[in-house]
């Protein structure tokens, strides 16, 4: 089961401003990379479900960082469907996030008071998110429909709270544009896992990125 409450992930996620994203079929890399992100000041990890036996290696993170990594909180991504949302509940998955909304997944979410984030690409899935009581919705791909879009649904709907995904980079000028446009968070993936760190073992150098970008995000966000 989760080991945080609703309220305490997502008021982790609006604080940090910033969700790591990252799958490797390898456990030893992939708790390698989850303390990397840990000593760079992340405190809230999505563990994407991208490959065969994706969940062993969740369930094992889950128990490492429950151990070695106080105050993490890991989640899965690319769910989409309600039994694999079930799946990784019951190995401790204290957030569900996924490419699409699946009004199917909602109700077993929220049956075990687990955040669910869906993938939304319009304002009415948005809309229709919150009605299934989805209190943080993913704009994805974020590189497609770009700070404009989030601009836009906050005019009408000013309670929303968005995460993007999809093109976002640890750099000013593209941080600055998602914030600025009234984003509560980001998802980054692969720019902040550069495939030649992760085979030369940099864990220094990936804990550097993460704490550069939670920096710059902390100060676009007092500017």
């Amino acid at each position: 089961m989760a080991k945080y409450s609703k309220e305490e992930v997502l008021a982790t996620i609006a604080d940090t401003a910033m969700v790591p994203v990252f799958y490797n079929s390898d456990i030893e890399i992939s708790k390698k990379v989850l303390k990397a992100c840990y000593d760079g000041g992340v405190r809230a990890f999505e563990f994407t479900n991208r490959g065969d036996f994706a969940h062993e290696v969740f369930g094992e993170l889950v128990k490492y960082a429950t151990r070695e990594l106080p105050g993490m909180i890991v989640g899965v991504g690319s769910v989409v469907d309600p039994a694999t949302a079930a799946l990784y509940i019951q190995l401790g998955a204290n957030f569900v996030v996924c490419p699409l909304f699946n009004p199917h997944i909602a109700p077993i979410c929220n049956r075990r008071r687990i955040p669910y984030c869906p993938g939304c690409g319009s304002v009415s899935e948005v809309g229709a998110a919150q009605e299934a009581g989805c209190d943080l919705c993913k704009v994805f791909p974020g590189d497609v429909l770009g700070p404009a879009f989030v601009k836009g649904l906050l005019a009408p709907m000013p309670w929303s709270r968005i995460m993007v995904t999809g093109g976002v980079k640890p750099v000013k000028e593209n941080l600055e544009g998602w914030f600025k446009a009234g984003a509560t968070c980001v998802g980054m993936g692969s720019n902040l896992f550069p495939k030649d760190k992760i085979a030369a073992a940099d864990w220094a150098g990936i804990s550097a990125l993460c704490r550069e970008a939670l920096e710059l995000i902390r100060d676009i966000r007092k500017a």
